[in-house]
């Protein structure tokens, strides 16, 4: 049985613990970003587009990344802030290296996470989309941590919207992005998740994390 099924079965034997309102994840911290929009009208949200990210990269721990997805971002505190000065982002959740799971931007509501980007047959992703963001640098390896609060985090998604498709940014935005790149073990993620491989990009299931 994999972790996912557990956790969907423990939440099933607790009929009074909700684990939505109104598209806030009842497990995640709230820290709400302006950076958000409505969804356009009939979208179908099927889609959960994982990313990678630290501020500065390959720094891990601080909060500059919470201080981004709400603007609060000091852009004189390192060099590299100055290169993406007045950028406003947001994704629906970010998972620290811990497991720890923030949440800034209703998932009923249209994160700026995706930016450019299509897939299956599709533009536009953040229309349709959820983002989570992991908490590391592309090419790096992810913590187990991180994988466990997945394996909590997307099935519960899967539960309450109509997912049928799991990306990384690499792939919606292929030209542009690269992450959260060779490091993320999609295979485990599938194992802990029991979704078919349809779900997943073409190939990701083939290669090893490095």
């Amino acid at each position: 049985m994999s972790l996912a099924t557990k956790v969907l079965m423990s939440e099933s034997d607790a009929p009074h613990t909700k684990a939505w309102q109104n598209g806030k994840y009842r497990f995640a911290r709230w820290l709400a970003s302006p950076n958000f929009g409505p969804r356009p009208a009939g979208a179908h949200i099927d889609l959960v587009v994982l990313h990678s990210i630290s501020l500065p990269p390959g720094v891990y721990g601080g909060r500059q990344v919470q201080d981004l997805f709400t603007n609060r971002l000091d852009w004189e505190q390192h060099p590299y802030f100055k290169q993406i000065e007045g950028l406003q982002v947001s994704t629906h959740f970010y998972v620290r290296r811990t497991g720890e799971i923030w949440q800034f931007v209703s998932c009923d509501a249209r994160a700026w996470h995706a930016g450019a980007s299509q897939y299956r047959g599709r533009g536009n992703c953040n229309d349709d989309s959820i983002g989570i963001e992991l908490e590391g640098l592309e090419g790096d390896r992810f913590e187990s941590a991180q994988y466990d609060a997945l394996a909590a985090l997307c099935p519960a998604i899967v539960q309450h919207y109509p997912i049928t498709h799991i990306a990384g940014h690499e792939h919606i935005a292929p030209a542009r992005k690269a992450d959260p790149g060779p490091g993320l073990d999609w295979k485990l993620l599938q194992k802990l998740l029991g979704m078919g491989d349809q779900c997943f990009p073409e190939g990701v299931l083939q290669k090893t994390a490095r």
